[in-house]
């Protein structure tokens, strides 16, 4: 059985960070295109409802982006990396549309719109051994989608990893294209992630929502809600 942990390491920078996920089994991922005005008018809508979490100006000082961007000094990191959430709230702020992925990306970005909160999802079926969430010495392999050559990590970096490498760079900036999602994913782990007391508010509405949504699409019933904090620090990835 695969497990999901959360290191140590991750608690001594940031006590209060908490994971909450769930799986999904048996999914047909591949666009459909008898639901893609769905899934547009899913994002369109999560685009106006993420208005309210950039009312102010400078952009950089609404609350979620400055959260997220104090959580972000506190490791090392890439220079320019930012946040998921930070991107998408970006993109809003520039009054750009999102446009259809796949169905799985679709669902979590607009739940992450509309919640405030980083969402993100990977294949579980090449995830080796256990997926980690910590601080890691450096040098975890990495191949973004795109790159020609490898981007190890840096020691002091907050990531996502297993046995093979890291799956997602900083936090929740960039994942690997070995782990990602694809038109091909059948298995997968949903995931949202706060480091603090504040960020966490919304993060139960949240997966809550993920979790209905991906119900209602694919016709399948995803596994419970499952809290990762300091006091319960593994779970399954089943």
């Amino acid at each position: 059985m695969k497990k999901f942990i959360l290191d140590e390491s991750l608690f001594e920078k940031f006590p209060d960070a908490e994971i909450k996920y769930f799986t999904v089994s048996g999914i047909d991922n591949h666009e459909d295109i008898s639901q893609k005005e769905y899934l547009t008018n899913l994002l369109a809508n999560a685009k106006e409802e993420a208005k309210q979490y950039i009312q102010i100006e400078p952009f950089r000082d609404n609350p979620v982006v400055a959260g997220w961007r104090k959580v972000y000094q506190n490791f090392k990191k890439k220079k320019g990396a930012r946040s998921s959430i930070e991107a998408l709230l970006k993109r809003v702020s520039q009054n750009r549309d999102f446009n259809s992925i796949l169905p799985l990306v679709d669902l979590y970005n607009s739940v992450s719109l509309k919640y405030g909160v980083p969402c993100g999802g990977e294949d579980i079926d090449q995830i080796e051994n256990a997926m980690h969430l910590g601080v890691t010495q450096g040098g975890d392999d990495f191949w973004p989608l795109g790159a020609d050559d490898s981007e190890p990590t840096l020691p002091g970096e907050v990531c996502y990893y297993d046995d093979k490498g890291a799956i997602c760079r900083c936090w929740n900036w960039r994942e690997a294209k070995r782990t990602m999602l694809t038109e091909n994913t059948t298995n997968a782990v949903l995931v949202t992630e706060a480091a603090t007391k504040e960020q966490a508010k919304n993060m139960e509405a949240a997966m809550l929502e993920l979790n209905n949504l991906i119900q209602n699409y694919f016709k399948i019933t995803p596994s419970k809600i499952i809290t990762l904090n300091h006091e319960n620090p593994v779970g399954e990835l089943n």
